[in-house]
């Protein structure tokens, strides 16, 4: 089973880049699945049908859900909301109040996570489409396996047995209050090990990948680019952009000559900028996308005659990894010469200039405050080590390495 998840910033049009997506790819005879962690819920708005936590048809070989986290509490995690709900009426709390805030903020994507397992181990999909919510939530969405391991396996076995040593007194001394006892642990245990393997179904670009939506903005491209680098931390593949509501060429009126002259100058900076990755390219429609025919005339023109199914581009154009007690950013240069190689860091940035050409690539949050220990480039890749917090040694000039 592929599995493809769609992200951008919010209002980009991803729910709709991601329904067309299924539609193409049912159309060809591919049993696809098509789901939303997003809480907005926007899923059923684009397919112009009520959906729930159920699969729902919405079109021959494509079935639709989105996910509904109270829902699932109840019958995925029961143990856990009778804790909860003791805790809050112990608390004080009427029981409305409790049943809403039984319902953890991040569950939405927790229960996703062991959705998108379920669907590849059922062997009943050929594809899996995933509308995932606003950049900083996917982000969050996609760490949540890593996070959630480091957890299990450190903190989690530490804090059942001091629960099972002190919670009586606890309780003793608090007046009652619940405590966590072996079936809430069990529960959490059981619901963990749903989740192993999804970070490897997910970070390897045979089985999944992962297309980033804009709009031709400066500040969408902007986000755009720091998602792609946080992508790329965590080990997970990109295969295309997708570039949302171009103004078509049969727009001529004056009025519109800018706003075209700005998307001309921003997508000609996305291809640039993310090259290798494919770009695709979709128009801004005269009605609403709404219903599954428009959305098949949508990915039709989106994709052409590309297979939607397919990884549209292997490898990432930069990676990080950890090398001992260095992190090193390695960026591809196929062809590039030393002489003509410039490297510079400046305000969170990485500056690549290879002959006239260069590039910028947005550093994360956790490269920024590293001191540059060096650059090298051998056999077409370069690869910049970073150190510990501190000075970046090539300053804010470029520096030919």
């Amino acid at each position: 089973m592929r599995t493809i998840l769609f992200t951008g910033k919010g209002g980009v049009g991803k729910t709709t880049t991601a329904a067309a997506t299924a539609i193409i790819a049912a159309s060809a005879g591919l049993r696809t699945a098509v789901m939303s962690t997003d809480p907005a819920h926007s899923l059923a708005d684009s397919f112009g049908i009520e959906l729930g936590d159920e699969l729902t048809e919405v079109a021959a070989n494509c079935y639709a859900q989105q996910l509904d986290a109270q829902a699932r509490m109840e019958s995925s995690w029961s143990e856990i909301r009778d804790y909860l709900r003791a805790v809050f009426d112990w608390a004080g709390l009427d029981d409305i109040e409790a049943e809403e805030l039984s319902v953890i903020p991040g569950l939405d994507e927790i229960f996703a996570l062991t959705d998108i397992k379920s669907f590849e181990v059922s062997g009943e999909w050929d594809l899996l489409i995933v509308d995932c919510a606003p950049t900083a939530e996917t982000i969050r969405f996609l760490s949540l396996p890593e996070i959630l391991s480091w957890y299990m396996e450190r903190l989690f076995p530490i804090g059942r047995r001091v629960t099972k040593m002190v919670g009586p007194v606890v309780s003793r001394l608090a007046g009652g209050a619940p405590v966590a006892g072996d079936a809430v642990f069990a529960a959490t245990e059981r619901f963990y090990q749903r989740l192993d393997g999804v970070k490897d179904l997910l970070a390897d670009p045979e089985r999944s990948s992962i297309r980033l939506v804009v709009n031709a903005e400066k500040m969408v491209v902007a986000e755009a680019r720091r998602t792609h680098t946080y992508l790329s931390l965590f080990g997970y593949p990109v295969d295309a952009v997708v570039v949302n509501r171009l103004l078509p060429d049969s727009v001529t009126d004056p009025w519109f000559d800018a706003w075209k002259q700005t998307q001309a100058a921003n997508l000609e900076i996305i291809e640039t900028g993310f090259a290798p990755l494919p770009v695709l390219r979709g128009e801004l429609r005269s009605e609403e996308i709404v219903g599954t025919e428009l959305l098949a005339a949508f990915g039709a023109q989106l994709y052409g005659a590309a297979d939607p199914a397919a990884v549209l581009h292997k490898g990432s154009p930069f990676r990080v990894e950890r090398d001992g007690d260095e992190t090193v950013m390695s960026v591809d240069l196929p062809f590039a010469r030393k002489d003509e190689l410039d490297v510079a860091v400046a305000d969170g940035e990485l500056f690549v200039t290879v002959g006239p050409y260069r590039r910028a690539i947005v550093l994360p949050d956790v490269l920024r405050r590293r001191e540059v220990r060096g650059a090298a480039l051998r056999d077409g890749t370069l690869r910049v080590r970073f150190g510990q917090d501190g000075t970046n040694e090539f300053g804010r000039t470029p520096r030919r390495r």
